[in-house]
């Protein structure tokens, strides 16, 4: 049941507005590492849209790969759409989203985001129910795009009674 040889999530893929600035973001802000770069990429006849499903004429800029500590790959791209683009989608839209980044200490983390000027939306607030132990506050890259930072150095309160326990990045082997 489910994909033969499933092993996890390997990479996440976005598309930003300016790559060079979303570059320097999670480089020197996330403190992510850059891998390796691809493109332009451009079809004259039908494959971006039988691929992609984006308008055939649209061009892929640039696409950049990122490791970030542990966890799946980041891919992001820059794209001339021959079609527009739509504005950033909130969590609220249909096929919105957010990156979470697991840290620490999650109060070290705000105050290095807004030391940084970096948009934290409030102030860490701690989930409960079958999150309790779990503290989380979203926040936003310069274009606009949800992140969140996400801690629970203490195991959340499911697992307590749960076979199966979510993949934490403190602990990737478990």
């Amino acid at each position: 049941m489910g994909l033969p040889g499933l092993r996890g999530t390997e990479h996440i893929g976005f598309t930003v507005p300016d790559l060079d600035a979303a570059h320097r973001f999670f480089v020197e802000v996330i403190g992510c590492t850059h891998v390796y770069t691809l493109g332009p990429f451009q079809a004259e006849d039908d494959w971006m849209r039988e691929h992609l499903a984006v308008d055939p004429r649209s061009v892929m800029r640039e696409l950049r790969f990122y490791r970030c500590a542990f966890g799946p790959n980041f891919e992001i791209f820059q794209w001339d759409a021959a079609d527009g683009q739509n504005r950033q989608p909130r969590n609220s839209d249909i096929g919105g989203h957010h990156l979470a980044f697991y840290v620490d200490d999650i109060d070290a983390a705000v105050e290095y985001l807004r030391e940084r000027g970096v948009r934290v939306l409030g102030g860490p607030t701690a989930s409960r129910n079958a999150s309790e132990g779990q503290r989380w506050v979203y926040f936003l890259s310069p274009w606009g795009m949800q992140l969140e930072l996400v801690s629970y150095p203490g195991g959340k309160a499911y697992e307590r009674t749960s076979e199966t326990v979510l993949w934490h990045p403190a602990r990737p082997a478990e």
